[in-house]
């Protein structure tokens, strides 16, 4: 995120952002102990604005989201932003969803690891 330039420039309208330090260790029969985002915390502290109907969380680590899967959505891994830069359409791609799915009262109906079939029924209506 930093080497995109996304927490210093205006133009990206995130609300919060969880980064390592903010994860939590939980211990799950299939992998052992590891550490997930927990969004649980963020619904906590601000429930009058976020819930599990509102949020959505991206990642290039599908276990980061283990706690609330219905929310996250596993991006591709951007490497090399120095020199991919101009490649990468990820999150120009993530916007057009983004906006699309800002429409709805409620993204638990939503399977965001389909979001660009998803997307692709919405632009061709």
């Amino acid at each position: 995120v930093q080497e995109l330039g996304v927490s210093t420039n205006a133009n990206y309208k995130i609300t919060f952002m969880l980064d390592s330090a903010a994860m939590i260790t939980v211990h799950t029969p299939r992998r052992g102990l590891i550490d997930v985002k927990p969004l649980g915390v963020i619904w906590g502290k601000f429930s009058e604005y976020y819930s599990k109907k509102n949020t959505i969380m991206f990642d290039d680590i599908g276990r980061n989201f283990l706690m609330n899967p219905q929310n996250g959505l596993k991006i591709r891994p951007f490497m090399k932003a120095h020199l991919n830069r101009d490649k990468d359409k990820e999150l120009l791609k993530l916007t057009q969803y983004l906006k699309e799915i800002a429409k709805l009262d409620d993204f638990l109906e939503l399977n965001h690891k389909h979001w660009e079939r998803y997307l692709s029924k919405k632009q061709g209506q």
